[in-house]
């Protein structure tokens, strides 16, 4: 499956409060987020930064697309491997490092996938899955931060 595949995305800004962007505190942070065929995705900017804290915003879509890129890759790479998964959670955690000039870039994401496995015989299997989700994950791969991760495998 090689190639190169191409996304679409289509944004609009719907927060003018009639004045456009006159002043920092003029404006909504409000966007939608569409692509052909899916729901639409109410975002904002993070509360501290003048958003909406009930709408999704940039840094909890980015922690959102490493955490399912993993897990993902993994389901993949459990499949290559024999690992039967019966269940998988993530509590993904990130970390944005302001640098004072109005910009700051994550400076950690820590992934921490709770797996359950069919049997006792795949657990040092699905451990090993995790290190090659990571070499498979296009979003992780995309990034110029660690992504750690924190795995947790029980058998049931």
């Amino acid at each position: 499956m090689n190639g190169e595949h191409h996304y679409r995305l289509h944004s609009t800004w719907t927060g003018d409060r009639g004045s456009g962007t006159s002043g920092y505190r003029d404006y909504d942070r409000a966007v939608t987020l569409e692509v052909d065929g899916k729901p639409a995705i109410a975002a904002s900017a993070d509360k501290p930064f003048r958003g909406d804290p009930a709408k999704w915003n940039p840094e909890e879509l980015l922690l959102a697309a490493l955490s399912e890129c993993h897990l993902l890759s993994y389901l993949h790479a459990c499949t290559t491997t024999g690992v039967v998964v019966t269940a998988y959670e993530d509590d993904a955690t990130g970390t944005l490092q302001e640098d004072g000039n109005s910009g700051g870039a994550f400076t950690e994401v820590v992934l921490r996938p709770r797996v359950r496995v069919a049997d006792e015989s795949m657990v040092d299997a699905a451990r090993a899955a995790h290190r090659q989700a990571r070499e498979w994950c296009f979003i992780a791969n995309s990034v110029n931060f660690p992504v750690r991760h924190e795995a947790e495998i029980t058998v049931g």
